[in-house]
């Protein structure tokens, strides 16, 4: 018998029988763990060394997406092989617009996983062509940028995800049950602290220059990596994370760590932008570079029928923050992943918070480590009040995955993650000019210092970059 002719017998025999549905096989792959390729997400994945490549990982790693294509400006280098090795007959770019001229029918979402001044162009570009975009945090490196960002999800409606994977772990389930159960509530103060070493610890800071320009790798596209920051020679400690130390291009350990310590606190206590920035302690104050250690009060008013809010955050090796007396031991989340440049060291007092509400007094670490209230004491006396928590149905990256294909909502979209990350430029800005940051909440300008409000918007653009603040 012809293959036709039996697939129509067969047809014809099946639905006369009673009772007997037809489960689609793509239904029942799923069932069974297993996603079809047309039914995965494709993926464009800009940055793919160091904490770029992590990110590639963590999200082929769910079994939801196509890697289609791989861009990066030092492609070959080191630190991009492993990823290369993946994928080795994924197309490569090193200028991620050239990969949007030739592959933008190819795939449906983008991966920034680049230094932080970088994210803007690519995430606009991407939103502008319509790709759901997975952004590393914090989601730029100016309030404006982060503005055109916001403005920019809502114009396009694409799935948005800032990459603050505890945001998807159990300190945003368990945080959000309190809140809304009434156990947090009425919270006054918080100390926020990373008191980790950081690169620019060992440097001088008497610095009165940019560093003299090395010899650009032969693996590098220079001038791409540096894309709409004004001109600087090549120099190793720009690349390979050490651009994290320097104003001009990352946001030091604020930004790098408040998206895993503030983050919770700062959603669901609906904190907003502050009115005020304090750098209470700035120590080896430098314009080029990151302070060695550095103490911000940031000043929340009232929210209706929420007291105001004071965020002290600490930074530095030997800058300790207060803690109460009964705080215990200071742990270490071990799902914390390591930095690009070596094994995450335990500090003095590992990173996390304490939040001080009217009745009760939390303790929290970083990324997804849960709260417990202090002291233990009081935490056993109120077990039985405490509500159940649900687990997490995706991690971060399912979750963003999912949100591309419409079966979830982003838990860190820009709505979200973009408030919070703007909170850390107006922390960076404190830092840099080292002096109060008086903020008006309604007109989004810095009232008290005419420079500090031009830095909102920061310095224009090199010379064939402007196009991306007007998609």
């Amino acid at each position: 018998m012809k293959r036709r002719n039996f697939i129509q017998r067969g047809s014809t025999a099946l639905a006369g029988v009673a009772g007997i549905s037809i489960v689609p096989s793509s239904v029942l792959g799923k069932s069974l763990g297993h996603v079809a390729p047309s039914d995965k997400v494709n993926l464009a994945c800009c940055g793919i060394g160091h904490r770029g490549a992590e990110v590639v990982r963590a999200l082929h790693s769910t079994g939801l997406a196509n890697v289609v294509a791989l861009c990066d400006v030092d492609m070959r280098g080191e630190h991009t092989l492993d990823i290369i090795n993946m994928f080795p007959k994924v197309p490569r770019y090193q200028d991620f617009r050239l990969m949007f001229d030739r592959m933008h029918d190819q795939f449906d979402a983008v991966t920034v996983g680049t230094p932080d001044f970088s994210h803007f162009p690519i995430t606009m570009l991407a939103m502008s062509m319509g790709k759901h975009v997975y952004v590393e945090k914090p989601m730029a490196r100016t309030f404006n940028e982060v503005e055109l960002m916001m403005a920019g999800a809502k114009k396009y409606n694409v799935a948005t995800q800032m990459g603050n994977q505890g945001h998807s772990e159990s300190n945003y389930f368990q945080f959000k049950a309190w809140t809304e159960a009434g156990v947090i509530k009425d919270v006054t103060e918080i100390t926020a602290h990373m008191n980790g070493r950081r690169r620019w610890h060992d440097w001088d800071v008497n610095m009165n220059q940019f560093p003299k320009g090395e010899a650009i790798p032969s693996t590098m596209d220079w001038d791409t990596w540096l894309m709409q920051a004004h001109h600087h020679d090549f120099h190793k400690d720009y690349h390979h994370g050490q651009w994290r130390c320097w104003y001009d291009f990352g946001m030091g350990a604020l930004g790098d760590w408040g998206a895993h310590i503030m983050d919770t606190a700062h959603e669901f206590l609906d904190l907003g932008l502050p009115t005020e920035v304090d750098p209470i302690k700035i120590e080896g104050h430098n314009t080029f570079f990151f302070p060695k250690a550095s103490t911000l009060a940031f000043k929340f008013p009232a929210r209706g029928e929420k007291p105001p809010v004071t965020i002290t955050w600490y930074d530095g090796v030997n800058n300790i923050p207060p803690v109460p007396a009964d705080y215990g031991v200071s742990e270490l989340d071990p799902n914390i992943p390591p930095p690009s440049d070596g094994k995450l060291q335990p500090a003095k007092l590992n990173p996390g918070k304490v939040i001080y509400s009217k009745d009760l007094t939390f303790k929290g670490g970083s990324h997804g480590s849960t709260l417990s209230i202090i002291p233990i004491d009081k935490a056993r006396e109120m077990k039985s009040e405490l509500p159940e928590v649900p687990k997490s149905p995706s991690n971060h990256a399912e979750n963003f995955l999912k949100a591309c294909k419409g079966e979830e909502k982003c838990r860190s979209s820009f709505d979200v993650a973009g408030p919070l990350s703007q909170v850390f430029t107006l922390g960076v800005m404190a830092q840099r000019l080292n002096t109060k940051i008086l903020f008006d909440r309604e007109t989004k300008k810095i009232t008290n210092n005419a420079l500090a409000n031009a830095l909102l918007y920061g310095e224009a653009p090199r010379k064939g970059w402007e196009e991306f603040y007007t998609l």
